[in-house]
Parts: structure tokens; C-alpha cells; sequence
């Protein structure tokens, strides 16, 4: 592998990692006054590490199959944190595919949508810590042109446009976790 892109593979690694900490103390819902500003936050520094993945040209894994990463991680207790923390704005319509309107919209959650972003960099980061990096370096791009990266995209809309309507619209009650009702 590269020295640059071992360099990138330790820098990502770093990055997912505080990613899903972060994530986690949202989802314990101790700072629910801030909740929405550090999603914010994390989701767009995610962004980036994301727009850096899709910037490489393909990433080949060293086997023709993939390596058993572990078992799956168990992303209950944050998809569950999530929800309760954002209630009914968890809840939001998005457009399912940009470059294709006619098929329509869907309905989401924006702890769902983090959720598979997290259990992607989860995987991700099992092959890192196993020492297979290029493993791990493919499957995160993989998986950001898959999955993770639409539904991060998604997700960050929806949470700029609660950002978004709780700082402009003062009108509105605001809940606890700093979200209009």
C-alpha cells in the first residue's frame, strides 16, 4: 500500500472513529440542548471524509472476497437514543434518488438513516483493527457509493433544515433537544 494512502486509511480511521463517539454521546441524550449542533457538526466533518473516499480512483481489496470482518455491531441502543432524543422530527421526507425525480419520495428517519451509517464505518473499522487495511480502505468506499453516503447526504439535509427552522422560526416552540414541535 502507498505511504499516502496508508496516511489517508489512519486519518480516516481516526475520523469514523470520533464520528461514532460523538454519535453515541448524542444518542445517550446527556447535552440534548446541543444535540443538534453536534450532529451538525459530525455529520459534516463525515461528509468529508466521504468526499475524500470518492475522490480516489476504486479501491481493490487484495482477495477476490471479503474477509469476515466480526460479527455486526449492535446499533440499537444509538438508532433507539436517536429517536427518542429527536422524537417526531426524526421523522422528515427526502427525494429518493436526484438523478431520477420520477421515482418519487420516501419517508425516513434521520436515526436510521445514522444508523446504517454507522454500521458501515463499523465494518469498516473491524477490518482496520484487524490489520487489513486495504480491506478496510475498499469497504469504506464501497459502501459510502453504496449506502452510508446517501444516507449521511440525507440525514445532513434533514438536520440543517431543523438547525435551520429552530434558529428562524421563533415563533415555534422548541423542545428540549432544541428542536421545534
Amino acid at each position: 500500500m502507498p505511504d499516502e494512502l496508508d496516511a489517508l486509511a489512519r486519518d480516516l480511521n481516526e475520523q469514523m472513529s470520533a464520528f461514532l463517539v460523538a454519535l453515541a454521546q448524542v444518542a445517550a441524550g446527556d447535552e440534548p440542548d446541543f444535540a443538534l449542533s453536534v450532529l451538525m457538526l459530525e455529520i459534516s466533518q463525515l461528509a468529508l471524509a466521504g468526499g475524500r473516499l470518492a475522490a480516489l480512483a476504486d479501491i481493490a481489496p487484495d482477495e477476490d472476497f471479503e474477509a469476515d470482518a466480526g460479527p455486526d455491531a449492535d446499533l440499537d441502543s444509538l438508532r433507539d437514543g436517536l429517536r427518542q432524543l429527536l422524537g417526531d422530527v426524526d421523522v422528515y421526507v427526502d427525494v429518493v434518488d436526484p438523478m431520477h425525480p420520477e421515482q418519487g419520495t420516501a419517508v425516513c428517519r434521520i436515526s436510521d438513516e445514522l444508523a446504517v451509517v454507522a454500521s458501515d464505518l463499523v465494518h469498516g473499522l473491524q477490518h482496520y483493527a484487524n490489520g487489513r487495511v486495504v480491506e478496510a480502505m475498499w469497504w469504506w468506499q464501497f459502501s459510502y457509493l453504496a449506502t452510508w453516503g446517501a444516507a449521511l447526504t440525507s440525514a445532513t439535509r434533514a438536520v440543517h433544515s431543523l438547525v435551520a427552522h429552530t434558529r428562524l422560526d421563533a415563533d415555534r416552540p422548541v423542545t428540549s433537544a432544541g428542536t421545534m414541535v
